[in-house]
């Protein structure tokens, strides 16, 4: 017979099942005490060969009693007067500054500060970057034209005030100005604000938020620590991760990538530009400026460039490359220079002709283009020939189109750009096209506040999807008529013909297209017919250009996904291809993977279906490593090649509740104490008398049945 265990307490058995379904039939105490706040996104731990940046929490969250700061008295409250610390700070963005934070940051009673972030940024301009971005990893030196190292004639962005480099041992959060930032804000005016210039008297309203970081001091000590939990963990602990993804390349020509090196009889001219920005916050990086108006800007004009170029080839190549992860001392540009200086790419150095960059251009609204070039590399007489060409061909399509273009008025450095790390090994021929004669014209450079908004991109609110799609708007004029420049000017570098330049024309309402998907909303019926059907979910929410990290390994980002199959549609060929030939071309004859990509699309959707109609596109579109040499080389603590991880996390959140004064707490805990010590000494009691207390009267022996 199975013995039976000791009856279950019904307490227990309700606690029991509002564990289990408490979603919907019960309220955990959790729920009743914390009210958490969903719309935030952290500041993170990034690290380099020498430190670490960022910010993070305690490993239990950091909590401080909630103060919203809303004029000088209120920040001497927080730093020295306020009895209650440590603080948690809410501040709008306007307190957002250098000033303000270097004080919270000085200050040990300071548990973490969440910043309400509107979309508009200040007048005067903002960003959380530096001077001279990415000063180190350039081309300039105490080599190399030294007294151009260092932004000593230009310093690029005179509004940076260095926030994203700083490293704050306290927790930032932003929030968006919505409901949750009112229901902060009552919490703290029910609770918090003083009556009569006296101290506000618990319960105090705070705020924990929770984003500890894994990774310290550098990367060479966060690699060694992965290496460490890799040899000798069966389950490894990673604490950080490096910074990488893919670049996107795309030839006017198919290259054989099958083969890498040196490419006999093959000149390229490479038209590049950077994919990826930052902010202050991780993974909210709208850049449309900083990025985004420089990739439209190209993809404009390889769309308008593919048609022309495919009926009369030019003598030489164009390699459209799209660089990831420049943001960070140029991970996916010094990726494909390592690559072909070791024979590692399809093409190598010796292959490159020239190069034409575009930096930014959202700003130069038809009124002028700056032509930079490098005045050190411009000492060698081939290269000073060759550049001197490039511009002249480029102010020769911009007379014909009326359009003004010059060079710098003052020999000076080139901005930064993607250009620096070719030139870092070799003297290569070429121009950087931007909308700055020196300083940028950008306000907001690398900041969240660099966004649709800012580049005039907006549409009446009573606007369709499709209007808005339709809708050709002053910036995706000038944007067109800037890759209409960069177009011609490519085909007649590249050797082709003049009579055919004026067939070369950008389309507006590609530009507007590209614009509303990248910066407005990406899940629209454009970009829905351009990408993969099974993929659709990646549409949802603004895209990133943050270039993260790959988990796992070999994965892609999923914008960077998005962004080949954007620039294959625009640049490839729809086929007659099932989607099973599609996904396997080479087992047919007159198709080559060597050459090509194919990739299965959606398809628009007609007016009278639900569906659209799948198609396999093939274009010469790849995707190439950005992911620095210094990981490959296992040289952590590189000088020459970016060194940037990420740090790893496991809980990123935040919220509010109300907490007792620390006499109520000690007395609850003192309670609790004297409550568990009578419980021992009672439990004690009963079980030494447990045979008398709990023993049944006994049977008499003379008992009969």
């Amino acid at each position: 017979m199975r013995r039976m265990g000791p009856e279950i307490p019904k307490w227990f058995m309700i606690l029991s099942v509002c564990w289990l379904y408490k979603g919907v039939t019960c309220n955990s105490v959790e729920q009743k005490i914390y009210v958490a706040l969903n719309n935030t996104v952290p500041c993170v731990r990034l690290l380099n060969a020498t430190h670490q940046i960022g910010c993070q929490s305690l490993k239990s969250g950091s909590t401080g009693v909630l103060h919203v700061l809303q004029s000088e008295a209120d920040l001497d409250w927080v730093l020295s007067t306020g009895p209650h610390p440590p603080y948690m700070v809410f501040m709008e963005a306007s307190f957002f500054n250098n000033v303000t934070m270097m004080r919270l940051k000085n200050s040990t009673r300071v548990a973490g500060v969440a910043v309400v972030i509107p979309n508009t940024g200040p007048a005067q301009g903002y960003s959380p970057h530096t001077g001279c971005p990415n000063q180190n990893t350039g081309v300039y030196s105490e080599k190399y034209g030294p007294l151009l190292a260092n932004c000593n004639n230009t310093v690029w962005n005179p509004l940076g005030n260095g926030l994203s480099y700083e490293d704050f041992r306290f927790p930032i959060f932003s929030l968006k100005d919505d409901n949750e930032t009112e229901v902060i804000r009552k919490c703290f005016e029910d609770h918090n604000v003083a009556a009569n210039g006296s101290a506000p008297q618990y319960p105090l309203c705070a705020m924990q938020l929770f984003s500890h970081m894994s990774a310290v001091i550098d990367t060479p000590t966060c690699m060694r620590r992965n290496h460490l939990q890799n040899s000798f963990s069966i389950n490894p602990d990673m604490v950080c991760d490096p910074l990488r993804d893919y670049n996107v390349i795309a030839y006017l020509r198919p290259v054989n990538t099958s083969t890498k090196g040196h490419k006999a009889n093959e000149s390229v001219v490479i038209a590049a530009t950077r994919l990826d920005g930052r902010s202050f916050f991780w993974d909210i990086a709208p850049a449309a400026e900083g990025t985004v108006a420089g990739f439209v800007t190209l993809l404009a004009a390889a769309h308008a460039l593919f048609p022309v170029a495919q009926e009369v080839p030019p003598p030489r190549n164009i390699l459209f490359t799209f660089f990831q992860g420049e943001t960070f001392d140029y991970i996916g540009s010094s990726r494909m220079v390592y690559d072909m200086q070791n024979k590692k790419f399809e093409i190598d150095l010796d292959n490159v002709h020239s190069v034409l960059e575009l930096g930014q251009v959202g700003l130069w609204n038809r009124q002028k283009l700056w032509m930079h070039s490098d005045p050190i590399s411009r000492l060698n007489s081939s290269v000073e020939e060759e550049v001197g060409n490039l511009v002249n061909n480029i102010k020769f399509v911009a007379s014909q189109m009326n359009l003004s273009v010059e060079e710098p008025s003052v020999s000076q450095a080139l901005p930064p750009s993607s250009f620096q790390r070719f030139l870092r090994v070799r003297p290569v021929p070429g121009i950087v096209i931007a909308d700055h004669e020196a300083a940028f014209v950008n306000r907001y450079y690398e900041s969240i506040y660099d966004n649709a908004e800012y580049l005039n991109v907006a549409y009446p609110s009573n606007m369709s999807e499709a209007e808005q799609l339709d809708t050709v708007t002053d910036t995706a004029r000038s944007l067109a008529e800037a890759a209409t420049l960069v177009a011609r000017s490519l085909y007649k570098q590249a050797g082709g013909s003049d009579p055919l330049l004026s067939n070369i024309t950008a389309d507006p309402k590609i530009v507007t297209q590209l614009l509303y998907g990248f910066l407005i909303q990406p899940n629209n019926s454009w970009f829905r017919a351009l990408f993969r059907p099974d993929h659709q979910q990646v549409l949802k929410g603004v895209q990133s250009n943050y270039v993260g990290v790959r988990m796992p390994e070999n994965a892609v980002k999923e914008s960077t996904l998005l962004f080949q199959y954007i620039l294959a549609n625009l640049t490839g060929k729809a086929t007659n291809l099932t989607q099973s030939q599609c996904q396997n071309p080479s087992d047919l004859p007159e198709e080559s993977k060597d050459l090509y990509s194919y990739m299965w699309v959606k398809g628009p959707v007609s007016a009278n279906e639900t569906e659209g109609s799948p198609y396999c596109v093939r274009a010469s579109t790849r995707l190439h490593e950005a992911y620095s040499p210094a990981f490959l080389l296992s040289d952590y603590a590189s000088k020459e090649y970016s060194t940037w991880t990420e740090s790893r996390w496991k809980v990123i959140k935040a919220r509010i509740f109300l907490v007792a004064s620390q006499e109520l707490e000690m007395l609850t805990l003192g309670v609790g104490v004297a409550v568990l010590l009578v419980s021992l000494l009672v439990t004690y009691f009963m079980s030494s008398k447990a045979e008398i207390l709990f023993s049944s009267a006994r049977e008499t022996s003379t008992t009969t049945y």
